[in-house]
């Protein structure tokens, strides 16, 4: 048996002190703080996210009945429910959501370190070249398209909204029944880790949220019809990168190129695939540039999605595969939602909720780092659902993910009555 550091306690080695305290100095998040300072702050609400406690009470009696191994955690003091209120009201949240984007930063790049030491093939860097897409033409004659793994880096950019209660949140009015907060995110597809998060009201429109981005050179980026917006997509052609979204259905436009589409390529569903300009009194001034249209029909669902990109050098399957990779945000949001505590909130203010949602996601890159540093095998749902039983265990932290090699056969033994022998 280890006799060293909880488990809790090697998961909390991950985060960089040395930057918390800089972000804490900036802020003066521990002005006038006797206990429960920033750092036991958060270890505090890490746990609450870890164990899946609920309440403040919750985490008052979790913590009180574990007082001898508190210090083991870092915290020096016994945890009361007011104080760690008082904590969650006052104490600036921009503190976490600058931390949490550390983090999540930081898991992205372990995660791309990783790949490359056990990858055969090289991957792209995290700052493409302006360049990054294979010097090819698009594939017509039915050839198979090159690997999307091998691209540059692609995100999906989407937003979900976190319902709250309107008669206790009432500062998050979004109509005359509802009230929530959305969660704008910008997730990179090949690690499965977000690159931006930015929590605003519900009433902020997506298409504003591309303002906040600042957009990688030789980045792709996959967006819904929501987030049409010709100045906007401009903006991510000026700055070198590229996207995929789907038109909508009164875009106006002038065809000038359609490409041959081979008969094998038909089968699969592609219609047209067509290089046009816009013609809208509008949105020929926004995007004076020319635009590929590509129209593609399920063979399953007999459904028809319109894509519009501006690159032009990637095969026009890969441009519709990568719009349904865009499916993985939708899935990331449903997990969060699922295993994260962002649905009961410790507090009513918006300081509070804003506070325990950075601090989830915080959390969320704290597993993902020890995941990706400890190489384990076992997904984030099997990683969490461990911890939350083993926080306070004095074992080392890979060993306690180490899958179990019990068999179901028992061996023959010869002196073993066979009941079945006849």
């Amino acid at each position: 048996m280890n006799s060293g550091q909880t488990v809790f306690a090697q998961l909390m080695q991950f985060v960089p002190w040395t930057s918390f305290s800089r972000i804490v100095a900036r802020y003066e998040g521990d002005l006038r703080a006797r206990r429960l300072n920033c750092a036991e702050h958060f270890r505090v609400l890490a746990f609450a996210q870890l164990s899946w406690r609920e309440s403040l009470r919750d985490i008052e009696l979790t913590l009180g009945a574990n007082e001898h191994k508190l210090y083991a955690m870092g915290v020096r003091h016994r945890v009361h429910r007011s104080t760690l209120a008082d904590a969650n009201e006052t104490r600036n949240w921009r503190i976490w959501q600058e931390l949490a984007l550390l983090l999540l930063s930081r898991a992205r790049k372990c995660n791309y370190r990783i790949a490359n030491t056990t990858t055969s093939q090289p991957m792209v860097p995290l700052v493409a070249t302006t360049s990054p897409w294979p010097d090819t033409q698009r594939n017509t004659d039915g050839e198979q398209d090159p690997s999307l793994e091998e691209l540059a880096t692609i995100y999906a950019l989407d937003s979900t909204t976190i319902d709250l209660c309107l008669s206790l949140f009432n500062w998050a009015r979004f109509d005359r029944l509802r009230a929530s907060v959305k969660l704008h995110t910008l997730l990179d597809l090949r690690s499965a880790v977000p690159a931006f998060v930015h929590v605003s009201p519900a009433t902020l429109n997506d298409i504003k949220a591309l303002s906040l981005l600042q957009f990688e050179p030789g980045a792709l980026y996959v967006m819904d019809r929501g987030y049409v917006d010709f100045n906007a997509l401009h903006s991510i052609h000026l700055a070198q990168a590229f996207f995929v979204i789907r038109a909508k259905s009164n875009l106006l436009f002038q065809r000038r190129y359609s490409a041959q589409i081979a008969q094998s390529t038909k089968h699969l569903g592609l219609k047209c695939d067509q290089t046009i300009t816009m013609i809208g009194a509008l949105t020929s001034t926004k995007y004076p540039s020319a635009l590929r249209r590509i129209r593609f029909k399920d063979p399953l669902t007999q459904k028809s999605f319109v894509y519009l990109t501006n690159n032009t050098t990637l095969p026009a399957l890969s441009i519709c595969q990568l719009y349904k990779r865009r499916w993985q945000i939708e899935l990331f949001f449903k997990w969060i939602k699922q295993h994260l505590r962002i649905k009961q909130f410790l507090g009513r203010s918006e300081n509070a909720v804003k506070s325990q949602i950075w601090c989830a996601m915080a959390t969320y890159a704290l597993v993902a780092t020890a995941k990706y540093q400890l190489r384990l095998d076992a997904s984030l749902y099997a990683i969490l659902q461990i911890l939350s039983v083993s926080l306070f265990e004095k074992t080392q932290l890979s060993c306690a993910f180490a899958r179990s090699r019990s068999t179901t056969e028992y061996p023959d033994y010869a002196n073993q009555l066979n009941l079945f022998g006849f």
